[in-house]
């Protein structure tokens, strides 16, 4: 078996280490804040399957204008940002044609379609149970007609997944389910794919600690990344060198440094999200509800109530716009006028995004022990243990042609 290095210890690189020591391999984890708090713990916490859809479609370019002179809007750049930002957002129009949309559909169903199975066959990995919740989720419309257009699609991306149960509610019924929705809108749409996680941070604290009793544990940012034919050398900032047989970089945002010093290309950009946590909340929602509208989403957990989401287009290292959140929060409090303005836990994530909502899932094209997982954008909770399980049989040689479509070939 192999001495594996994985560089990042988010949801991704955990996933991957779970499946490579199920198959027997030596892994050391590199995680450049292994205490700390990446994309993987901020996100809304929910196995988001019925989401095959990628974020660069024509119906979402008709409203992007408006959005994007919304500077507290669903979508937004920061402009200061903007030409470092422009390569991506180029490839991300160019994404929204209708053959590149469907091309996208169809690789991002491949991955749903396993990944609740996935999950559960991780956390049997992991040791851990009692972790999701089969809720459903409302997504709530202020007009009957935006209503009916969802519903349909919801209706055919799920006969793409193998079928589950959608409803069309009016208002009356979805307040019936969901008691606190007693501000005004048209109705609503229930999704029966949709599952919820327990907190994000408890969860992937829970694989972590499952990693650490059989895998080592580096917190350490990593450099550079060098190979030659006794093995791959990854250097630290601490000027540590660490060589292993094999590597996967999973480091999220961080991985394109590490990927152009590979000698390689890749377009992945900052889609920052932000959200509002709050401890013991006054409102208690009985399911996730989606504000699809206004590109936001509330997250019930235990004893919490999280309310975020948004895509904010910048930097890694340019300053949090904590007003996005306070939007999402005024905004939410016209459905939900009992959700309070204050008390709650600002946030603000980095989640790495590829302009064809394509995740970068395979082998360096010209050395075939380094391996990719990342560019997972929003999606990175619902995709990762069906992602661990590939890089795993890639290297194992046992890809599917499937993947092809996630190769960083598409970039070069």
């Amino acid at each position: 078996m192999a001495h594996i290095g994985i560089v990042g210890g988010g949801i991704i690189g955990c996933a991957t280490a779970l499946h490579l020591l199920d198959r027997g391999h030596q892994v050391t984890v590199i995680e450049r804040d292994a205490g700390g708090l990446p994309a993987s713990v901020g996100n809304a916490g929910i196995l988001a399957a019925p989401e095959i859809d990628p974020i660069a479609r024509p119906g979402m370019l008709l409203s992007a204008p408006g959005w994007l002179l919304d500077p507290l809007g669903p979508l937004t750049v920061r402009w200061k940002d903007l030409p470092s930002l422009l390569p991506w957002l180029t490839r991300f129009l160019l994404s929204s044609r209708p053959g590149q949309v469907e091309q996208s559909r169809r690789a991002l169903t491949f991955l749903m379609r396993t990944a609740a199975a996935d999950h559960a066959s991780m956390a049997k990995m992991a040791g851990i149970s009692g972790y999701i919740r089969k809720t459903g989720a409302l997504t709530i419309f202020d007009t009957e007609a935006a209503r009916d257009k969802a519903f349909a699609h919801e209706v055919e991306n799920a006969r793409l997944l193998g079928g589950f149960d959608i409803e069309k509610l009016d208002a009356a019924e979805a307040r019936r389910r969901v008691p606190a929705l007693s501000g005004n809108f048209a109705g609503a749409v229930f999704n029966q794919g949709y599952q919820t996680f327990e907190y994000p941070l408890t969860f992937l604290r829970r694989l972590q600690a499952s990693i650490r009793e059989r895998a080592a544990f580096i917190d350490a940012a990593v450099s550079s990344i060098e190979w030659n034919d006794q093995g791959i050398s990854v250097r630290t900032e601490a000027q540590n060198t660490h060589r292993f047989d094999k590597v996967v970089v999973a480091a999220g945002v961080w991985s394109k440094a590490l990927v152009e010093r590979l000698g390689l290309q890749v377009l992945l950009e900052t889609e920052r999200g932000y959200n509002t946590t709050f401890v013991n909340p006054s409102v208690t929602l009985e399911m996730p509800v989606f504000f699809s509208e206004h590109g936001f989403v509330a997250t019930p957990f235990e004893n919490m109530l999280r309310v975020g989401g948004a895509v904010e287009m910048a930097k890694p290292d340019t300053a949090a716009n904590y007003a996005r959140a306070a939007a999402m929060r005024k905004k939410m409090r016209r459905y939900v006028p009992e959700l309070p303005d204050d008390g709650g836990t600002e946030w603000m994530g980095r989640r790495p995004s590829t302009p064809d909502s394509i995740p970068v899932i395979g082998l360096h094209p010209g050395d075939p022990r380094i391996a990719f997982a990342f560019g997972h954008g929003h999606l990175g909770l619902t995709l990762s243990a069906a992602t661990g399980r590939h890089v795993a049989a890639l290297f194992a040689g046992q890809a599917s042609p499937e993947l092809d479509a996630f190769s960083i070939r598409r970039f070069q």
